[in-house]
């Protein structure tokens, strides 16, 4: 058994150092074209994204505007180790983790689900219909959905009309995060559905009609054909969703912020904006942000590996 699996190991290892050797074969022969096309996009990314990257230093500087990022103080370690014995950073740090898993485990099954559904309607004049009004809401802009959201959920607003209540839900701590990750899943669940709709129309028709035949219910026609034809494509989708846990931008944060949910919704992100753009503490925030960042990529690398394990060795 365990040289049957040696085996099997070897050849995949062949298969993909045959596929690099022909990839590197037909990059010489067509390096032209490479030089054309990758060349204006190389260099773009270069100055825009790899040339700002030298700002990090800023968190090792007490920066100074006028002095510039060389002339301005080196400082170190300071700022990481003031920023970690703050008495506000496990709060900031817990709320940011709080806020990225719930949304991860309630948003991420959504679009699946949508797909599934949408799989099942066979009109075609329907189906385009019904994913017409699902990827609307993407279309919304981050602020005009705050501002829909504080309409719906004021004291006045149609949630409290429709309860025959007078409550200020934005005032509430405890319902922060369910307002911010409802009203999320409302916005990007149709939209995050297109990968899978397309892949489960790829799928093989014959197993499915084959499992119909041999007498199937939808559930397990789910489970047996549809669900594997999708499964390399959630399984990248949730390596990249969990990497990014400690990325979430400021701007919803911040707009359904109000002075009594602060507990909940006071951020890593918001609080770099409001140290470093607002107090102009342009290093401590620099040193806030880095440290998201180089948690973000510990945790991409370990949701990597871990489905890795779990899926034959099949990550990113």
């Amino acid at each position: 058994m365990s040289g049957k699996t040696m085996s099997v190991s070897e050849k995949k290892q062949g298969e993909k150092k045959q596929g690099l050797h022909n990839t590197l074969v037909y990059v010489k022969q067509h390096w032209q074209l490479y030089v054309i096309f990758l060349f204006p996009a190389l260099i773009l990314t270069l100055i825009f994204k790899y040339i700002p990257m030298g700002g990090i230093l800023i968190a090792f500087q007490r920066y100074n505007p006028i002095r510039g990022i060389m002339g301005s103080e080196w400082v170190g370690l300071t700022y990481f180790k003031r920023f970690l014995s703050s008495p506000d950073f496990m709060r900031y740090l817990v709320n940011t983790l709080k806020l990225s898993i719930y949304g991860l485990l309630w948003g991420f099954p959504i679009p699946i689900l949508l797909a599934f559904l949408l799989n099942r309607i066979e009109s075609k004049g329907i189906k385009k219909k019904v994913q017409l009004i699902l990827y609307m809401p993407n279309f919304v802009s981050v602020i005009v959905l705050c501002g829909i959201v504080r309409i719906f959920l004021s004291v006045t607003g149609p949630v409290n009309l429709l309860l025959g209540t007078s409550i200020n839900f934005m005032t509430m701590p405890e319902a922060f995060r369910s307002i911010y990750i409802i009203s999320g899943i409302w916005q990007g669940a149709g939209w995050a559905s297109i990968m899978y709709t397309a892949a489960l129309a790829n799928a093989s028709k014959d197993l499915e009609e084959a499992a119909v035949v041999d007498g199937a219910n939808i559930l397990q026609q789910i489970w047996y054909v549809q669900l594997p034809a999708i499964k390399n494509i959630i399984v990248i989708q949730f390596i990249l969703q969990a990497g990014n846990i400690m990325s979430i931008g400021f701007e919803k944060a911040y707009a359904l912020q109000t002075d009594m949910n602060l507990p909940a919704s006071e951020i890593l992100s918001t609080y770099v904006y409001r140290i470093g753009l607002l107090n102009g503490d342009y290093g401590y925030s620099t040193a806030v942000g880095l440290f998201n960042s180089v948690i973000n990529v510990i945790l991409l690398i370990f949701v990597n590996w871990v489905v890795k394990k779990l899926n034959d060795g099949e990550g990113l």
